[in-house]
């Protein structure tokens, strides 16, 4: 598969996350809004990694990893770095419920959307810096 067709793969998931997390949001399961906006992000950040690297992005969810293995951290402001530290402990596994329940204490509506907001912008910054790196 061409370059550019695995990095509209990740894209359209990275849309797909997006979509389903303001569902959640709107429905009040701030919890699940924060894990698919880690998701939407995680899949963003290996969409760059694409992009601009010749080798396959490491499976991990941590998002500290790919921005430092891309590239990416040292191009972040610090609002944008205080939001990583934020969102990184988003991603939750099931089989730890107890983990489950301390996230979710410190999710509501407003911090909910907050998530949301500075996901989008992130993952559009990333696509901005990615459509640079892929011209021709």
């Amino acid at each position: 598969m061409a370059k550019e067709d695995v990095v509209k793969k990740w894209l359209d998931i990275v849309g797909q996350d997006i979509e389903v997390a303001i569902l959640n949001h709107n429905n009040g399961y701030w919890l699940y809004a924060a894990f698919l906006c880690h998701q939407a992000l995680e899949k963003a950040l290996k969409a760059y990694w694409v992009g601009t690297h010749e080798e396959d992005p490491p499976f991990t969810h941590s998002h500290t990893r790919l921005l430092n293995g891309c590239g990416l951290i040292d191009k972040l402001s610090d609002e944008q770095l205080r939001f990583i530290t934020l969102i990184e402990p988003m991603y939750i596994e099931a089989r730890y419920p107890e983990q489950k329940l301390d996230v979710a204490k410190m999710l509501n509506k407003e911090s909910s959307q907050y998530i949301l907001t500075k996901t989008k912008e992130l993952i559009q910054w990333i696509e901005n810096l990615l459509s640079v790196s892929m011209r021709p």
